[in-house]
C-alpha cells in the first residue's frame, strides 16, 4: 500500500474538510491531498504502476504556497492592463481553438488545447492511463504540452504528456523587485485528478487576489530570456509536422508568444515605462520565429543519425538505458543563450525546455511500386558567427566560419517505423541510411563592406596570418564533427577583370598547403579548386557533367552511414564530410551540394535494395522528386543569409527553361541586392539579442549604439595572454583522425521495448480518433504527383520512378507555350479544299497560319520573304505527322486526297516546330515589308549627321540633294533656330541658378534655415512633411 504524506505544508486561506482519502473516491466532495509514494518505496516496487497510483519521486517542499499579499489583491484589477512582449503574440487561446478547428489537418491541432480541470477520472482516461502505464514509465514519459495559469504574485505552468495521464508542475515568481528568476520545479508525476485537485487548492487559497487564471497554452517552453530589467518567457503556441523519424515527429514553429514575468504592481520594469526596454523587444520581433525554426520532443534533430544511433548503442553497452546528461550539439541551437537561465535554476532543464534548431526540414516519400521510401533533409546552422551576409565573412579568430550549415539527407525504407530490428534488436534496422554535407565561408579573415552603392563590393583580406590560425581551428572542428578525410570543394572564380573572388584563391589554396604539410599522409585534406561560374557561361563545358565526376571521386572517399547489426551484416559508417564553399555558400554551392546528394542518393537507394546500380538519372521521378526538395533546401538557407531565394537554380546550370530562369534571377537579384543594402542591420541585431552575442549590462552601450559588431563574435583579446598559446606544426588533434567505431549491438532486453522508447505512443497514438487524412505519413509530398492521370496514346505507362520522361527541351518548350484552342481537328476531304476546324472557339490568323506550316524536312528555300505555304496534314502508318507534296498541289488543284481524321499530339507538334525553327535558321529570307523598312533607313537624309548646322545655305542644298524626303529633318533643324534674345534670358537664368549652386556656407552640407526657402530643398521640404521621395513629381 502506498503511503500518504501531505504534499503541501501550508495554504494560505485553505483549509482540508476531512482525512485523506483515495485518489479516485468518486463518493467523496471534498478535496483531498494528493497521494505520493516514497522514492525508497518507489524504488524498491517491481510492478508497473497503475492508474490509481502516481510514478513517485520525492515530494516537493511547499512550493505551492500562495503567500498572497494584500498589495497582491490591489494588483489583479490591473494585471488585464499589463502590456507584455508582443512578440508573434498571437489572441487568446479560446478564440485560436475555435479557429482552427476547421482548419485543423493534423492529428493534432495547431494550437494547443489547455489542460481540463476536473476532479472526476472518465473512463477514457482511465482507460489511457491504464495504457500508458503498459507501454511506458518515468524513463520515457515526456512533456508534450503546457497549460501556464497565472495568480496575481505567481506563474504556474501545468506540463502534460501526450496521453494527458501524467502531469507536473513548475512555479514562477512574479513579485522579485531585481528582475530576477526564481522558478520551483516540483518532482513529482501527477495524475489528471490530482493536479485538477490541486489547481483548485491554489484557485482557492487565491480568492482575495482574483484566484487562478489560465494564461495561454502552449506545445513548447524555449526558455527565458531578459534584456535591461525583468525575465520573459518565450513559449511555442502554434507547430506543424514536418517530418518523422523512427517514430518521433519533428515540428516546425508556426508561432510564439513572449510573456513577461512581472505583475503590474511593478511599474518601473513594464516596457512602456521603459523606451529602452521597449526597443529590445521591438528589436527582438525583427526576427520571425515562425520561419524555418524546428524541435522535437524525443529525437535529437542537433545530432546526426549516425552520431544518434552510436550513442544510443554505447549507452546500453554502458548498462545506462536512459540518458544521464542531455548530449545535444549546442552549435546549432539557436535559443541555448534561453536556455541558460534554465539550466542554472531547474534540476531538469530539458524536461521543461526544449532547443531547437533553425534552418530547413523536409520530408517526402517515394513509391517504387508500393515499397515506401522516405527521404529526408535535415539543414542545421550553426549559430556561432551567424548574421547576414555582408556582415558576416570569413572566419572570427575562434575558427567559427559564416554560413555554416551542416545538411543531412535520411533515406530510409518504411517496412519498420522504429530504429529497432525484429527481436528487438536496439537501434539496429538496417533500413535507415544518411549522408552529410557541410558548406561555410572560406576560413580566412576576410571581410565585404556593403555600402549601398555597388550590389558586389570589393572583398579586403584584413589579416594576413602565416600560420592560418583560423583555418586550423576550423579544420580540426571539422575533424572532431565528421573525421578524416575532408574534401573541400572550392568553387570561387579564378579569373576576373577586377579582382575580387579570385584574391581568396591562391589564399586560401597556400592555407589548405600550409596545413596538408603536418597532416598524415593517409588523412590529408583533399582540396579541388574549380571555376563554376565560368564554367556555367562556357559553351564547351558541361557543368553538371563535371560535378558528376566530382561527386563520383567524393562518395568513395567519405563513405555514407548504413545502419545494421555489425559490418558483415552490411554496417557502414561515414568518415569525412565534403566541405563545399563558393563566395557566398548559396547558388553555386548548393548546385553543387545537390549533385553530390544525387550520387549519395543512389548509393544509399542501392544499399538498401531498391535498385541494383549506384546512380539515379537525371528526369525521373526520384530525381524530380529530389530536386524540389534541394531547391526550396537552397532558398531557405539563401533568405536566412541573403535575404532572397536563389539566384543561379539548378535550371540555370543545367540550362532548361532558361527565358523564365534568366527573368526569375534578375528579380530575385535586385530582392538580394536590397535586402542587403537596407534590412541586413537590423536582422543582425536581432541574430546578436535572440543569441546572447550582446547581453545588456549597466555602463555598457546599448545594442543600437555600436558602430560594429566585431567584437561581440570575436575574442576578448584581454584573454588572449591567459590562453595556451595554440601548436602551429600540430595544430590538429590526433584522437580526431581516428577512424569511427560503432558500438556492438546491445543485448536483447529483458524489458518491453516501450521500455527505452515511446515512438508507439507519439507515432501510432493508440485510442486517439483520427483519419488517413490527417496522418502525416499520409499527407506528405510523393512521386506519386508526377504520374498521370491517364495514358498518352493507349500505351502502358511505366510507374517506375527510376524511369527518365519526357526530354527537358521538348517539355520545357510544351510548358512555355501558351495554350492553344482546344479541340483542333482534321475534316474529311472533300472536292473543296480541306480546311482546319475548330470546335467553337474562334481561331486567330496567327493560329491559322502556324497550324498551315509544313514539316521542316519538306519545306524549300523560299525565293523572297517567309512565306509559308500551306499544309495538310497526312496519317501514315507510324502516326507521324507529315506534309507531303502531293497534298500540296492537291490543295491547290482543289483536289483533296482523302485521310483519316486525326489530331496531333503535343510531342508531335513539338518535334514539327522544332525542324521548322532549325530550317529557318538554316535559310534565313527577308520579307519585302522587312526590306522597304530597310531601305527607309540607309535611305535617310544625311545619313542622320552627327552636327547638325542652323545655316540656311546648307539646309537650302540639302533639301535640294534629297528632294521632299528630307522635310522631317528640315522640320528637325528649324526646332533648334532659337531667337538670340531668348538664348540670352535663358543663358542669364542658368548662370544664376549655377552661382546659387556655387555659394557653398562655411558649414558645408550642413543646412540652415536661410536654405530652407531655396528651389532646391523643395523636395527635401516635401519629404520632411512626411510625403515619399518616390511619390513626388519631377519638374522638367
Amino acid at each position: 500500500m502506498s503511503q500518504h504524506i501531505p504534499l503541501l505544508e501550508s495554504f494560505d486561506e485553505v483549509s482540508y474538510l476531512s482525512e485523506p482519502m483515495d485518489a479516485f473516491d468518486d463518493e467523496d466532495d471534498h478535496v483531498p491531498r494528493p497521494k505520493v509514494v516514497p522514492a525508497q518505496q518507489a524504488s524498491s516496487s517491481q510492478p508497473t504502476p497503475t492508474a490509481d497510483s502516481t510514478v513517485s519521486v520525492t515530494p516537493a517542499s511547499s512550493i505551492y504556497m500562495a503567500g498572497e499579499t494584500p498589495e497582491a489583491a490591489q494588483a489583479t484589477g490591473s494585471r488585464d492592463k499589463q502590456k507584455e512582449g508582443a512578440y508573434n503574440a498571437p489572441i487568446s487561446s479560446s478564440v485560436q481553438i475555435s479557429e482552427d478547428e476547421g482548419e485543423n489537418e493534423d492529428e493534432e491541432p495547431q494550437v494547443a488545447t489547455s489542460f481540463e480541470r476536473d476532479s472526476m477520472p472518465s473512463s477514457s482516461q482511465k482507460q489511457k492511463a491504464a495504457l500508458q502505464d503498459s507501454f511506458t514509465d518515468e524513463g520515457v514519459s515526456r512533456m508534450h504540452k503546457f497549460s501556464l495559469y497565472e495568480t496575481a504574485t505567481r506563474f504556474y505552468m501545468v506540463g502534460m504528456d501526450l496521453s494527458d495521464t501524467r502531469f507536473r508542475i513548475l512555479k514562477i515568481d512574479r513579485t522579485s523587485d531585481t528582475g530576477d528568476l526564481t522558478v520551483s520545479e516540483d518532482d513529482i508525476v501527477y495524475t489528471k485528478r490530482e493536479m485538477s485537485q490541486l489547481l483548485d487548492a491554489i484557485d482557492d487559497g487565491n480568492k482575495s487576489s482574483g484566484g487562478l487564471k489560465l494564461k495561454c497554452s502552449a506545445w513548447a517552453l524555449l526558455g527565458f530570456i531578459r534584456f535591461t530589467g525583468a525575465y520573459y518567457m518565450l513559449l511555442v503556441t502554434k507547430r506543424s509536422q514536418v517530418a518523422m523519424l523512427g517514430g518521433h515527429y519533428v515540428y516546425q514553429i508556426d508561432g510564439t508568444e513572449l510573456i513577461s514575468l512581472t505583475t503590474a504592481a511593478s511599474s518601473r520594469l513594464k516596457p512602456e515605462k521603459n523606451p529602452e526596454e521597449a526597443r529590445y523587444i521591438g528589436i527582438l520581433n525583427n526576427l520571425d520565429l515562425s520561419r524555418s525554426f524546428y524541435f522535437s520532443y524525443s529525437y535529437d534533430i542537433t545530432q546526426t543519425l549516425q552520431h544518434n544511433i552510436a550513442r544510443e548503442r554505447k549507452l546500453f553497452s554502458d548498462g545506462y538505458p536512459h540518458r544521464i546528461e542531455q548530449d545535444y550539439n549546442t552549435m546549432f541551437i539557436w535559443n541555448q543563450h534561453l536556455l541558460t537561465p534554465a539550466l542554472e535554476n531547474l534540476k531538469n532543464p530539458y524536461k521543461w525546455c526544449l532547443p531547437i534548431i533553425h534552418g530547413y526540414v523536409d520530408q517526402a516519400k517515394m513509391s517504387v511500386y508500393g515499397r515506401l521510401v522516405y527521404i529526408t533533409i535535415i539543414a542545421r546552422r550553426s549559430r556561432f558567427f551567424a548574421g547576414a551576409r555582408f556582415l558576416k565573412r570569413g572566419a572570427n579568430d575562434l575558427g567559427y566560419v559564416a554560413n555554416d550549415v551542416e545538411t543531412e539527407q535520411i533515406v530510409s525504407e518504411q517496412i519498420t517505423t522504429s530504429f529497432h530490428s525484429a527481436g528487438p534488436y536496439l537501434y539496429s534496422n538496417p533500413n535507415y541510411t544518411s549522408y552529410v554535407q557541410h558548406r561555410g565561408s572560406i576560413p580566412l579573415y576576410w571581410t565585404q563592406e556593403s555600402t549601398g552603392v555597388t550590389p558586389k563590393p570589393d572583398i579586403e583580406l584584413n589579416l594576413i596570418d602565416p600560420f592560418y590560425s583560423a583555418a586550423a581551428l576550423h579544420f580540426d572542428n571539422l575533424f572532431e564533427r565528421y573525421g578524416a578525410p575532408i574534401y573541400v570543394l572550392n568553387l570561387i572564380k579564378a579569373r576576373e577583370r577586377t579582382p575580387r573572388e579570385s584574391k581568396l584563391l591562391k589564399e586560401y589554396g597556400d592555407a589548405v598547403n600550409y596545413l596538408n604539410q603536418f597532416l598524415p599522409e593517409d588523412n590529408k585534406i583533399i582540396y579541388k579548386a574549380w571555376d563554376m561560374s565560368r564554367a556555367a557561361k562556357s559553351r564547351d563545358q558541361d557543368v553538371i557533367g563535371t560535378l558528376e565526376e566530382i561527386a563520383g571521386d567524393i562518395i568513395p572517399e567519405t563513405g555514407f552511414f548504413r545502419n545494421g547489426d555489425d559490418v558483415e551484416s552490411g554496417l557502414q559508417l561515414q568518415n569525412g564530410v565534403a566541405r563545399t564553399n563558393c563566395i557566398d555558400c548559396l547558388d553555386r554551392t548548393n548546385a553543387a551540394q545537390f549533385v553530390i546528394g544525387k550520387r549519395a542518393l543512389g548509393h544509399q537507394l542501392h544499399a538498401l535494395g531498391i535498385i541494383d546500380v549506384t546512380t539515379v538519372e537525371y528526369d525521373t521521378d526520384v530525381v524530380n522528386l529530389f530536386t524540389d526538395m534541394w531547391h526550396d533546401h537552397g532558398d531557405t538557407i539563401a533568405i536566412q543569409y541573403g535575404g532572397s531565394h536563389l539566384v543561379n537554380t539548378m535550371a540555370t546550370y543545367r540550362k532548361i527553361n532558361q527565358w523564365s530562369s534568366q527573368s526569375r534571377d534578375m528579380v530575385e537579384s535586385f530582392k538580394r541586392y536590397y535586402n542587403n543594402s537596407f534590412l541586413d542591420a537590423q536582422r543582425q541585431e536581432a541574430y546578436n539579442l535572440f543569441l546572447g552575442n550582446y547581453i545588456f549590462t549597466q555602463g555598457q552601450p546599448m545594442l543600437w549604439d555600436l558602430s560594429t559588431d566585431y567584437y561581440l563574435h570575436h575574442g576578448d583579446p584581454r584573454q588572449w595572454l591567459s590562453q595556451k598559446r595554440p601548436n602551429y606544426v600540430q595544430w590538429y588533434t590526433p584522437e580526431f583522425l581516428k577512424k569511427r567505431e560503432f558500438p556492438p549491438l546491445p543485448q536483447r532486453p529483458m524489458e518491453a521495448l516501450s521500455h527505452f522508447d515511446d515512438y508507439w505512443l507519439e507515432y501510432y497514438r493508440p485510442l486517439a480518433v483520427s483519419s488517413f487524412s490527417k496522418i502525416f505519413s499520409f499527407k506528405m509530398n510523393s512521386t506519386l504527383q508526377y504520374l498521370p492521370f491517364r495514358t498518352a496514346h493507349g500505351h502502358p505507362y511505366d510507374l517506375s520512378p527510376f524511369v527518365p520522361r519526357i526530354q527537358h527541351e521538348q517539355g520545357s518548350r510544351e510548358r512555355q507555350q501558351p495554350p492553344r484552342p482546344k479541340g483542333v481537328r482534321i475534316h474529311e476531304p472533300s472536292n473543296t479544299v480541306s480546311e482546319y476546324a475548330v470546335d467553337s472557339s474562334p481561331m486567330s490568323k496567327a493560329n491559322r497560319a502556324w497550324l498551315n506550316q509544313p514539316h521542316s524536312s519538306e519545306r524549300r528555300p523560299p525565293s523572297s520573304g517567309i512565306m509559308k505555304e500551306p499544309a495538310i496534314f497526312e496519317l501514315t502508318q507510324d502516326s507521324h505527322l507529315l506534309p507531303t507534296e502531293s497534298n500540296k498541289n492537291s490543295k491547290i488543284n482543289n483536289i483533296s486526297t482523302p485521310m483519316t481524321p486525326s489530331t496531333p499530339s503535343k510531342a508531335q507538334i513539338a518535334q514539327w516546330t522544332l525542324g521548322q525553327l532549325v530550317s529557318d535558321s538554316l535559310n534565313p529570307s527577308v520579307t519585302a515589308n522587312e526590306a522597304e523598312e530597310y531601305e527607309r533607313y540607309i535611305n535617310h537624309p544625311l545619313k542622320v549627321p552627327l552636327v547638325v548646322t542652323s545655316e540656311n545655305q546648307i539646309q537650302a542644298d540639302s533639301l535640294q540633294a534629297h528632294g521632299s524626303a528630307s522635310l522631317d529633318l528640315f522640320e528637325y533643324v528649324n526646332k533648334g533656330a532659337i531667337h538670340d534674345t531668348r538664348l540670352e534670358a535663358l543663358a542669364a537664368q542658368n548662370l544664376a541658378d549655377y552661382a546659387e549652386f556655387l555659394d557653398v556656407s562655411e558649414e558645408g552640407l550642413t543646412v540652415v534655415s536661410e536654405d530652407y526657402e531655396k528651389k532646391r530643398y523643395k523636395r527635401y521640404r516635401q519629404w520632411l512633411r512626411g510625403k515619399s521621395l518616390f511619390k513626388q513629381r519631377v519638374d522638367p
